[in-house]
């Protein structure tokens, strides 16, 4: 394979659609394989390590959250030593709700894969998603992280189980069925972004003990880096963004932000664009 398919500015890129995108109910996985298509960024000689490529930019968007998140995040660590009794009880419901998604990842990931990472699914995801978001008006919830049940956790973790078509968004599922089962609106947000990091994590290091020679012989190792920082840098732009947004306003905007993609999509598909 020859290094530097992958250039800096395309990397810097993708690496702010992933910050902008991950944390936020959009799907960043669908945007990333929609902007790489358009940038020519696949093919069977590079596939491999594109996904990777992408999975390690993850890893800015997961450090711009524990940035932002440290101190709970602390709790958590601290929890899982047995020095922090509230941060254990979130520990063992991050692992509950992370356990569906990563047994049926494992079992259907590369069916999946094959099956759904294209930018048709993407499109029909996108728009369905929108739709859902559109039509559905939670009801006010208080419950806090500390409330969440046994019960409750394992639903937010089937749910997620739903991301693994892209388009759907990992945020979206996450965080509408935390609010399902009870949590407040700052609270569902906040187990999302927690869930995430713990999903994202378990990813990236899976993917980068397969994958990650390939991605370094491909790309090299500047524009991987360049990606991960750009998604640092926009992951925390982009989290305080829809914690400030959802403070005072519906999830809708991202209901038509969805749509509205999904259209443009569905258009450069007849157009053959994509």
């Amino acid at each position: 394979m020859i290094a530097g398919v992958l250039s800096i500015p395309e990397a810097l890129l993708l690496g702010i659609v992933e910050g902008l995108t991950e944390f936020v109910p959009v799907s960043s996985t669908g945007h990333l394989l929609v902007v790489s298509d358009l940038l020519g960024l696949s093919g069977p000689e590079i596939d491999s390590a594109a996904d990777t490529f992408a999975i390690a930019i993850q890893s800015g968007a997961i450090l711009g959250v524990l940035w932002l998140y440290r101190v709970r995040a602390r709790s958590v660590i601290r929890g899982v030593v047995g020095a922090d009794p509230a941060g254990r009880v979130l520990a063992s419901r991050l692992v509950l709700a992370f356990l569906p998604a990563a047994v049926v990842g494992l079992v259907v990931g590369d069916a999946a894969k094959s099956a759904l990472f294209g930018p048709v699914p993407v499109t029909i995801a996108w728009i369905v998603g929108g739709v859902v978001l559109l039509a559905w008006s939670p009801t006010p919830r208080t419950g806090t992280l500390e409330s969440l049940g046994i019960h409750g956790a394992v639903i937010i973790g089937c749910a997620q189980v739903l991301a693994l078509w892209p388009g759907v968004s990992r945020s979206l599922v996450t965080l509408v069925a935390a609010l399902a089962v009870g949590l407040s609106l700052g609270a569902a947000l906040e187990f999302s972004f927690l869930l995430g990091v713990a999903t994202l994590s378990a990813a990236g290091v899976l993917d980068g003990v397969r994958n990650g020679a390939d991605m370094i012989d491909q790309f090299g190792v500047a524009a991987p880096a360049a990606g991960l920082v750009a998604a640092f840098a926009t992951a925390i732009i982009a989290v305080r963004w829809v914690v400030g947004w959802l403070g005072t306003h519906s999830l809708r905007i991202f209901g038509w932000y969805r749509v509205g993609l999904g259209a443009v999509c569905a258009t450069l598909l007849v157009a053959g664009v994509l």
